[in-house]
């Protein structure tokens, strides 16, 4: 067996955006299926956090987070800070879309444009993770 195995590797929390717009569907749905195609990979509930709920105040300061913004509102960011955890690394989905060309359209179905959105936020997340390998 070669080195390490996702297993060995400590764990790292994705915080996915929870607003009520296209990119914060993409948000959770490459948030959601990423903790779930990898081993190393929590996923933190950005409403649990908000209303501070028991179990979560020492969750978020557990593990290092990548916070997944949907928009330029940095919401997820900003709750994680109010809540005294800075997180490790900040991802826009609006930016990293726009700059791929993308565009979600549903604020809550997945349709084939949000599938490629989804796509296209998986790697991007996939390849941060890799840096805390």
């Amino acid at each position: 067996m070669e080195g390490n195995t996702m297993s060995d590797k400590k764990k790292i929390a994705l915080a996915a955006c929870s607003g009520m717009s296209p990119y914060g569907l993409v948000a959770r749905v490459a948030s959601a299926d990423t903790v779930e195609e990898t081993d190393n990979t929590i996923s933190i509930c950005m409403g649990a956090t908000s209303a501070d709920r028991e179990g979560f105040r020492n969750l978020i300061k557990k593990y290092p987070i990548i916070a997944i913004s949907g928009c330029d509102g940095d919401c997820t960011q900003k709750i994680l800070e109010q809540k005294g955890v800075k997180p490790a690394k900040n991802i826009n989905v609006l930016e990293e879309l726009n700059e791929a060309g993308l565009r979600p359209t549903d604020v809550c179905r997945m349709d084939e444009k949000g599938e490629l959105c989804v796509k296209h936020m998986k790697e991007i997340i996939k390849k941060e993770l890799k840096e805390f390998e």
